[in-house]
């Protein structure tokens, strides 16, 4: 896979997912638009990545549809240009049923679904132009209840079907995408163990959700990512694209 001189946004990207995909782009030579929702979190996620003139910032709280157009806007004026939006932003909270309001369901759609189809929607012109691609990040979680994640499995499932629609819409000229990570060791997921009663089990039930027993690490994602944006899945659209060590293939 090469990406030489290719322009991409990833929505998200200071952190998680998202930092490692940009790791892994920067990696086969694009260019790379960092986006968070400070101007904090994007200056430690482009020190991270060792900063350089391939990395730029796009400032944007894609929660907001303003905030996914200026997003979008600033890494098309930064980098000249698109060819890849990956949709790596997303949150996530573990409550049961009662324990659900209405500011924690907005709270989740708008980012993980919402902003997914907005960020898509700003970036369409860029990417026609370009015949450049999509990637979501979608969920296992997507694809399969679990049991007091209904919201985010609501936002998930979304963005899955989304894909589809808009694969169906915006071809032939824009690709459109999506993985479909299981349980990945990033600060967000570490977060919820934390929260836990019992962290302690709460990470070993992480480790021993999917088959192949262990989470996924982020860099995993980022080159699964990298492979659905590159021209070696040219005949690939649509797809929803499990990384999830076996949890969807079924459970004992």
């Amino acid at each position: 896979m090469k990406f030489d001189g290719k322009r991409v946004l990833i929505t998200g990207s200071s952190r998680g997912i998202g930092q490692a995909a940009a790791r892994v782009f920067l990696g086969l030579g694009a260019k790379v638009a960092v986006n968070g929702r400070s101007a904090g979190s994007i200056a430690n996620g482009i020190a991270a990545l060792g900063g350089g003139t391939r990395v730029i910032p796009a400032l944007g709280d894609v929660a907001t549809v303003k905030g996914c157009e200026e997003a979008v806007r600033s890494a098309v004026e930064g980098l000249g240009g698109l060819d890849v939006l990956v949709n790596s932003a997303g949150v996530g909270d573990v409550r049961p049923l009662m324990d659900c309001d209405e500011a924690m369901w907005d709270q989740v759609l708008n980012v993980n679904l919402k902003g997914t189809f907005f960020c898509i929607r700003a970036a369409y012109p860029f990417l026609k132009a370009s015949r450049g691609n999509v990637v979501n990040v979608g969920s296992d979680a997507g694809l399969i209840g679990e049991k007091k994640l209904s919201v985010y499995c609501a936002s998930k499932a979304g963005v899955v079907n989304m894909t589809r629609a808009l694969a169906l819409e915006l071809a032939p000229d824009v690709r459109v995408n999506c993985v479909c990570p299981g349980y990945t060791d990033t600060d967000m997921v570490r977060r919820d163990i934390e929260k836990a009663a019992d962290p302690a089990l709460a990470e070993a039930e992480a480790m021993s959700y999917a088959p192949l027993k262990r989470m996924a690490q982020p860099e995993e994602i980022g080159k699964a990512i990298a492979y659905l944006a590159s021209d070696d899945a040219g005949f690939i659209t649509g797809a929803a694209f499990s990384i999830d060590g076996g949890s969807t293939a079924g459970h004992p």
